[in-house]
Order: C-alpha cells, then structure tokens, then sequence
C-alpha cells in the first residue's frame, strides 16, 4: 500500500473531462488531486491561428508535445517552428505565447506542479456567459498565478 494522495488513472483514447472554450476544446487527463499535485495535464484541439497574448506562469513549468499539426512558440524573443513530435518546456516565470499554424492542430499541456485546470474552467465558465473581455480574462488568469503581459510581437505569425 502506497502513502502516496495521487491516484491510478487510466483513460482510454478520447476520454477525458471536456472543457468547452468556444473556438476549440480541451480535454482534461490528469489534475492536481488527481497526481498528488505533481501535475496536470491537458489535450487541446485548436483552430488555426489561435493563440493565446503574451503570458507568465509564476507558479507552475509549462510543457508542450505537438500530437499534430504546427506551433510557432514565441519564447525569450524568438520564434520556434514546432511540428508534431516536438516538445518545448518552459520554466516557470519565463513569457511565452503561441499560434497554431495554417492548420488545425492538437497537443498536450503539462503544468508541473499541477495548475491551470481551474483557469481554464472559470475561463470556459466566462465564455458561456459571454464575460471575456481583456479584463475578465486577465481577472481569472491571475487567480491562477498567470500573468497577461500583452499581444505577441508585432511579426509574429
């Protein structure tokens, strides 16, 4: 018997909680109750060209693996071309956005430790009732230690 507070999760292809964010939807695999706050982590099918502002995440490391399709990752004033089979990790504290490219692509998002699952809850919550203007959106990112810093540089595909 294990002391550990994480729990055994086995999800089949295409399971997983569906988070509903309008333009594309997010499937949650694992949450911080879930892994003993270790991480959490996320799959995103998104649209082409979507892509988030210019962000810090203060409290947690980010990762990306491309499953499909391309990301241009905007990280420390460069652009990176990452198709599927990359993988991009970013400390936490670092600003970083990214645009999906001229196709529809699908990745996964770890957050170690555990983060984010609430942001994009409240932010999937927001969008239902139509609150997501800059400001509503930047009040729940940063209940979620997760700073706006602005649009990705002008250039930036």
């Amino acid at each position: 018997m294990s002391d550990t507070l994480a729990e055994i999760v086995v999800l089949r292809p295409g399971e997983g909680r569906r988070i509903d964010l309008g333009a594309f939807q997010m499937s949650v695999k694992a949450t911080g109750s879930e892994t003993g706050g270790i991480f959490s982590l996320l799959e995103a099918d998104e649209p082409p060209g979507f892509g988030p502002p210019l962000h810090i995440h203060h409290d947690a490391a980010e990762a990306f693996y491309v499953l499909e399709g391309e990301y241009l990752i905007f990280i420390e004033g460069r652009e990176v071309s990452s198709r599927a089979g990359s993988f991009i990790f970013i400390p936490a504290g670092i600003p970083h956005g990214f645009r999906v490219g001229k196709i529809a692509s699908r990745k996964l998002i770890f957050y170690t430790p555990a983060a984010m699952v609430g942001y994009f809850d409240e932010l999937s919550d927001a969008i239902s009732k139509g609150d997501t203007d800059a400001a509503d959106v930047s009040q729940i990112a940063d209940k979620y230690s997760m700073e706006v810093i602005g649009p990705v540089p002008e250039g930036y595909a």
